[in-house]
């Protein structure tokens, strides 16, 4: 039969035959699924007309089921079973959950963000799995959409409609220098950030884009190096004078494993939201809302506590230009 033709077909009426057996009465069986005594007769010979058989005979106050009748309820005990369970609310147990999550993401994040939210995604869910992806700026909706992507995690470049989205927090942007850079031991002016080699590491294409924004009209920066990965730089920060742009928090965690300066942008630079993305099929997935939520809760407070520690915002309302 093919599944149009079940389509076609009543299948309430399979649940009614259950019942029928279940009670061997039309009256309880009636009361059991809030139908009049007369209704529940009718169901009882439609279902003798969908499977050409009388299903149950009379027996006193009983009905007797027949063969055909027994048959049927014992095929459907697991199919019917299924379906109550699909159909019933979920309650999602993380310590249960065995589930791969796959999430894109920036070298930024995978550093500064997620290593904090992580230790207590394992200890609530000892049994899932995980694997980050590069970002991809200009396929991101590709990535969410028709890849296996469940989660983002950046600062989109473009609208990201028909995505789902909620912002994580504020980041900010530094420089790096190693201690025998000509500018180590000096404030940095304008001139001096355009004037020395460049490396920009670990941001996506929309924050080199809002820096080229806020030098709009400067001369161009010499970029000798861009590369998803800090340690790239690092191989050749001490054989050029070369100005290290990164997330600040990214900055200051990696200043004393690599004994480099950090160093404030000399222009002014509002911090950037950075959030995290998924696909509507996810949006009320028990396993991906309670991985957000985890995500959203570490992830949010950890930045927030960065902005206040680093002074962000008052970086940035000190660098303002006048009204």
């Amino acid at each position: 039969m093919k599944v149009e033709e079940i389509y076609r077909r009543d299948l309430n009426l399979l649940v009614a035959l259950q019942v029928l057996v279940e009670e061997r009465s039309v009256s309880r069986a009636a009361a059991r699924l809030n139908l009049s005594q007369s209704a529940m007769s009718r169901v009882l010979g439609r279902l003798r007309s969908l499977l050409a058989d009388p299903l149950f005979t009379r027996q006193g106050q009983n009905l007797v089921p027949t063969e055909k009748a027994l048959s049927m309820n014992r095929a459907l005990d697991e199919p019917i079973e299924s379906l109550r369970q699909l159909l019933s609310p979920f309650d999602f147990d993380p310590r249960s959950c065995d589930q791969t999550f796959t999430i894109v993401t920036t070298d930024y994040a995978m550093q500064t963000i997620l290593p904090f939210a992580l230790p207590r995604i394992y200890q609530e869910a000892p049994n899932v799995a995980f694997e980050f992806l590069p970002l991809q700026d200009e396929h991101l909706k590709e990535q969410l959409t028709y890849g296996r992507a469940d989660l983002a995690i950046c600062r989109p470049i473009s609208s990201i409609e028909p995505l789902q989205y909620e912002t994580l927090g504020r980041v900010g942007v530094s420089c790096l220098l190693s201690k025998q850079h000509p500018l180590a031991n000096k404030q940095m002016c304008l001139d001096d950030y355009l004037s020395f080699p460049h490396a920009l590491i670990a941001i996506s294409d929309g924050v080199k884009s809002l820096i080229e924004q806020a030098l709009e009209g400067k001369p161009e920066r010499r970029m000798v190096l861009r590369a998803y990965h800090l340690e790239t730089a690092m191989a050749i920060v001490d054989t050029m004078p070369l100005i290290i742009t990164v997330p600040a928090d990214l900055a200051y965690l990696v200043s004393e494993r690599y004994d480099l300066i950090v160093k404030p942008l000399p222009f002014h630079f509002t911090p950037f939201d950075y959030s995290m993305i998924w696909h509507p099929r996810c949006e009320h997935s028990p396993a991906q809302e309670w991985l957000r939520s985890v995500v959203k809760e570490e992830c949010g407070k950890l930045i927030a506590k960065r902005v206040v520690e680093m002074g962000l915002d008052t970086e940035a309302d000190a660098m303002a230009p006048p009204d």
